[in-house]
């Protein structure tokens, strides 16, 4: 085991913290609620795929002996974020931390896109995020709980992008909204933090976004200076340092953890530049297919 793929907290440093997060049920959002639990603290997990989430809970529980409660829930829509809360608080007593990770994206020159494409990806990723962070604000507030959010953005949200335009802007939206409320709400004692990762794929995630053939024009580790893509434990470990009293001075920040590719080559999907309409086509025929 590599040292950067290895737990880095006290087994108990979430002792006593019941963790919402959101897009919970597969990728960087499980693996972030697994290490919760590995380190004490209870874990709802919400996503639009009921099965996927129940079974979710499920592995997780039994695989950390932690408690989770798997729930599903549209972020869009602020009445069932707040029947997550409700549930959460039933089962656990209270909720004290949030991490907005539920997201969507298109990969695509922006010309290809509708309207409706724009506001899929901004009302999962903009508006859902401020729904729960508005909504368990509002909850904190009242219940002088002294919460912790953090959210899950991108290089680009700063940089921007080309063909992912969407997520840029809803990205950028939500780091604003990180910064704003972090100075704001700062003294009810909730604080506001977000990640910023570079890839951090899970298996055949790239073969979901590119046919073979295309996926062997890039190296993608060479955009990166460490030549490697990250390890989920590595975000799993920032994830966790920033819900955790460790972090009780860090505030505001946006913290890059991508082995320096957006210093080497600002705009994470712009050198897609290269490929031709038929090879566009191409890409969007596997999408298609995922869904």
């Amino acid at each position: 085991m590599t040292d950067y793929s290895k737990p880095m907290l006290r087994e108990d440093a979430l002792v006593g913290e019941t963790i919402l997060v959101t897009g919970g049920g597969t990728g960087l959002g499980k693996s972030m609620a697994r290490y919760f639990l590995q380190l004490g603290a209870n874990v709802i997990i919400c996503s639009r795929k009921e099965e996927v989430v129940l079974a979710t809970a499920a592995e997780l529980a039994a695989e950390t002996g932690g408690k989770t409660l798997g729930l599903a829930c549209d972020v869009r829509k602020y009445e069932e974020i707040e029947n997550v809360i409700a549930k959460g608080i039933e089962k656990f007593g209270n909720i004290t931390g949030l991490v907005n990770n539920a997201a969507g994206n298109f990969i695509s020159p922006t010309e290809r896109l509708s309207h409706k494409a724009f506001d899929i990806i901004v009302d999962i990723v903009l508006k859902g995020s401020y729904n729960t962070t508005l909504a368990l604000g509002k909850y904190w507030i009242a219940q002088k709980i002294k919460g912790t959010v953090m959210s899950i953005v991108t290089t680009y949200a700063t940089t921007g992008s080309a063909f992912v335009v969407p997520s840029a802007c809803a990205k950028a939206g939500v780091q604003a909204l990180t910064r704003s409320l972090a100075v704001e709400w700062a003294k009810y004692g909730i604080r506001l933090n977000a990640i910023a990762p570079g890839p951090f794929p899970t298996d055949g995630a790239w073969s979901r976004l590119f046919p073979d053939n295309i996926q062997g024009k890039f190296n993608f580790e060479s955009k990166i200076p460490v030549r490697r893509v990250g390890h989920h434990q590595e975000l799993a470990n920032l994830a966790a340092y920033l819900m955790s009293p460790y972090s009780a001075y860090v505030n505001g920040e946006i913290m890059v953890i991508d082995g320096g590719e957006w210093l080497q080559g600002a705009g994470e999907f712009s050198f897609l530049d290269v490929l031709t309409k038929e090879e566009w086509d191409e890409v969007e025929a596997v999408v298609r297919r995922r869904k």
